[in-house]
């Protein structure tokens, strides 16, 4: 039998939104009186939000449950205006963590929407991503599924069209929707940059690379993360022979790997290390010993923390 090997894509896990929506936390939980809140999971990941609400941050689903006067925080997939102005009747003390490619997306439907435009958002109904940039112009937006739904859209063939995109969907899936809309709507405006995020793109192209080699492609990510879930579908559609999603070593099946040569490892973009870690031990409890690297980008891009925050951490280190 030949060796048994991983391919370990590089980059994955953690993007520069999600480590620093997590930092935001954690660096509140240190110099805020508790309790503080968070609205929404601040990142896709069971095992972060478990570990940053034994650390004391509590989860909430809306700020109407945060106590009036109270500290909250908002999740890196952004919110809506209305949830600001909820936030501001109850007299929250806020600390904005929405992902800075987000918040570009939000600025793009504003602008969009003052000009005149019909925007078609590409996303997913139910999405906190996409329910915070429909809020933003909910008269001119309206949601777009998929390519099948293009053709079921009511639109006003002399108003001016463009598209935007929740940042965590797959490029091709993208562009499939994109393609079906320029069919009805030759003029469709693009936004003015790519709105799919660097890190999507490359922790996409990073399975690619891999996919075609792998008996089977391990995706480690939570169930609700739409990037976890959509490196899944890139690997498959790539010529992986199997793929699952895992959120943990323990969910693994043995059963997948019994002839395997060669597995695939990846995670999302809301994934600690650590769970990688775990699989690779895993996979090799079962006699894959040797992991190769496959880097198919680098990544630098690192965002400053929110400002209320970096307001506030200097005026706790000047105490």
């Amino acid at each position: 039998m030949a060796d048994k090997r991983v391919l370990l894509a590089a980059p994955r896990g953690y993007c520069a939104g999600v480590d620093r929506a997590v930092t935001t936390v954690l660096k509140a939980l240190e110099i805020y009186p508790a309790p503080v809140y968070v609205r929404k999971e601040i990142v896709h990941n069971r095992h972060v939000v478990r570990t940053l609400e034994s650390k004391g941050a509590i989860f909430v689903d809306e700020v109407d449950e945060v106590p009036v006067g109270s500290t909250v925080i908002f999740s890196a997939h952004g919110v809506s205006p209305q949830v600001h102005a909820d936030a501001a009747r109850r007299d929250l003390k806020v600390i904005d963590a929405t992902c800075p490619l987000v918040t570009k997306v939000h600025n793009e439907a504003r602008r969009f929407a003052a000009e005149g435009y019909q925007i078609l958002l590409i996303g997913h109904a139910g999405h906190e991503e996409v329910e915070g940039t429909a809020g933003e112009a909910p008269d001119a937006i309206t949601l777009v599924e998929g390519p099948d739904s293009a053709a079921e859209l009511d639109l006003d063939p002399e108003r001016p069209t463009a598209w935007l995109s929740q940042t965590t969907l797959s490029v091709d899936e993208t562009m499939e929707t994109v393609d079906a809309l320029r069919r009805r709507l030759p003029l469709l405006i693009d936004p003015p940059s790519d709105d799919i995020c660097y890190a999507t793109q490359n922790r996409q192209l990073a399975v690619k690379a891999i996919a075609g080699q792998c008996d089977v492609l391990v995706v480690v990510g939570s169930g609700n993360s739409s990037n976890s879930v959509r490196l899944v579908e890139v690997g498959l559609e790539a010529g992986a022979g199997a793929a699952f999603r895992v959120d943990r070593a323990a969910e693994l099946d043995d059963a997948w790997f019994a002839d395997a040569t060669t597995v695939g490892v990846t995670s999302g973009a809301s994934v600690p290390e650590e769970l990688v870690d775990g699989v690779l031990d895993r996979l090799q409890g079962l006699g894959f010993e040797t992991v190769e690297i496959v880097e198919s980008a680098e990544e630098s891009l690192v965002f400053a923390l929110p400002p209320e925050l970096r307001r506030d951490l200097r005026a706790a280190e000047q105490r």
